[in-house]
């Protein structure tokens, strides 16, 4: 009892530190890294379902997954739960010896565990979803899929026309996190299978868990005590602190370890500041235009979309907006992934735009609904867009809201136009490809669903790609899809990120990767 009272109670005096953003403090605490960045758009930690920048960042911290994506080569695959495995001589089934691991709980890491994480993700169906839908995996026919071989093996077959490699990387992505079965079960509420306790909770066995959450204030993380590999700090608190200069501010002063999304300007002001560095880390997040085409018949017009995309000023919003935190970038692949395209074929050209929309019939003036993020660059970026669109006539309406929500709009198709980013969700081609190019009966939750867009042959083409073996080729299919979809689809892609992270000089060790999950605080000293 008095062990848990003064867990109880260290519990209590970080949480405070987290929701005091602003109170001055001479410097943080010893064992406990504390991070100013927004939180607003986080919906669920439930690996099962969060799909927001901050939710994918947490999932490494959090859980274990049978295999992992190298930390500095994202493209190569390492044994994570399981200490190895061996691809079937069909080419269609993978079998994993399981390590020796723990949940935070205390519980094994079994065979159990993992047919439950992986069944309850499909049976779940939630936005992530489709990532494990490309094993052929439904609702209906998982369980025959993920079985157990004996106390230490568990067997994995699919029926998709695809190899073992790809399915490995399918298993790197958050989706495939492995949940404590006995934990999650015993929360479970109306056959959720613990959907609604994890939404706040974890249970892991990765380096850290959450101690506890309160949605839009804070985000605290404890070390756990069962991991294999004990962080070197005993806490991590995420507060959530909306406002960009206060973010600067909390590092500046000391009050905050590391400080995320700071815009331009205050990136400026603290690259010459002692005690404080900018790292410079380049992302795999593609920033696009996203157009629900059943809104109203002039958003599904494909003239439309031709029109908008010469109504973005993508050198004014890179250069001279976002000064070295974003490129232009023009197609659904980023940089880095095999097949990805470099050129940049629209610019900012409003006379060809008014001739488009005039060509096809469409009269201005007329106004759209813009619902963004409520947060920077996101409103920039909108005002810069609002402006370029009203020279042809068009005015667009933004609407902030808070990320969480807008993202709910989004995927409920409840907006017209919206800014949104995409974060690969394994190191293949067709992480991006099935979100932006799949979409045959509206029946997968995929980006081209949220728009409306229906493309059976696309989609079919995009299934011949991922079963290519031969990469050359893989690549040339790749390439072909991201140039029809550049030329018309419902995306105005615009920019690839470049992450800039401001760190105190008292922090060591902090890694992160190419993509959005690769953020790891378990080797961070102070």
């Amino acid at each position: 009892m008095l062990l848990q009272s003064c867990r109880a109670a260290l519990l209590g005096a970080v949480f405070s530190f987290a929701l005091s953003p602003l109170a001055a403090y001479a410097e943080t605490p010893a064992d406990t890294l504390v991070v100013a960045q927004s939180i607003d758009d986080a919906v669920s930690f439930d690996p099962a379902e969060g799909f927001e920048l901050t939710t994918v960042q947490s999932f490494n911290n959090l859980y274990q997954r049978l295999v992992q994506s190298n930390r500095d080569d994202g493209t190569k695959i390492e044994p994570a739960l399981a200490a190895s495995w061996e691809a079937g001589s069909d080419g269609k089934n993978l079998t994993f010896a399981l390590a020796d691991a723990k949940f935070a709980s205390g519980n094994p890491v079994r065979p159990e565990d993992v047919i439950f994480s992986l069944t309850r993700a499909v049976k779940l169906n939630k936005s992530p979803a489709f990532i494990l839908n490309e094993l052929g995996w439904k609702a209906d026919n998982v369980d025959a899929a993920v079985t157990k071989v004996d106390d230490k093996h568990v067997k994995l077959t699919w029926t998709a026309d695809v190899g073992a490699g790809f399915a490995l990387s399918l298993l790197t992505a958050p989706i495939a996190s492995v949940v404590d079965e006995q934990t999650v079960s015993a929360e479970a509420k109306d056959n959720d299978f613990g959907n609604g306790w994890l939404k706040t909770n974890s249970a892991g066995s990765g380096a850290f868990t959450i101690a506890t959450y309160t949605p839009h204030e804070a985000l605290v993380l404890q070390a756990n005590a069962n991991s294999s590999d004990k962080p070197k700090l005993e806490n991590v608190i995420i507060s959530n602190v909306p406002d960009v200069g206060a973010r600067r501010l909390l590092v500046e002063q000391g009050d905050a370890d590391i400080a995320r999304g700071l815009a331009a300007d205050q990136i400026d002001a603290l690259k010459d500041k002692s005690g404080v560095k900018v790292l410079s880390v380049p992302s795999a997040r593609t920033d696009y235009i996203l157009l629900n085409t059943k809104a109203n018949p002039t958003l599904g017009n494909p003239a439309f979309w031709e029109a908008a995309r010469y109504l973005v000023d993508y050198d004014g919003i890179a250069k001279n907006l976002l000064r070295g935190q974003s490129t232009v970038h023009q197609s659904f692949l980023p940089v880095g992934f095999p097949g990805a395209l470099t050129d940049t074929p629209f610019k900012l050209d409003v006379e060809k735009a008014k001739k488009v929309l005039a060509d096809a019939g469409i009269k201005t003036p007329f106004k759209v609904e813009f619902i963004v993020f409520n947060d920077q660059p996101f409103l920039s970026i909108a005002q810069s867009l609002q402006s370029t669109f009203a020279q042809a006539g068009i005015t667009l309406d933004i609407q902030p809201g808070v990320a969480s929500d807008i993202y709910a709009r989004g995927r409920s198709g409840k907006f017209e136009m919206t800014l949104r980013y995409w974060i690969p969700d394994y190191f293949d081609p067709h992480s991006n490809a099935s979100a932006f190019a799949i979409n045959k009966d509206n029946s997968t939750n995929t980006a081209a669903k949220y728009a409306g867009w229906v493309i059976p042959e696309l989609t079919d083409e995009t299934l011949a790609a991922v079963k290519e073996q031969d990469a050359a080729k893989r690549a040339a299919l790749y390439q072909d899809l991201q140039k029809k979809i550049q030329a018309s689809s419902p995306f105005i892609f615009t920019l690839q990120g470049n992450d800039q992270v401001v760190i105190s000089d008292k922090v060591k060790n902090y890694a992160q990767g190419l993509n959005a999950d690769q953020v790891y605080y378990d080797k961070v000293e102070k």
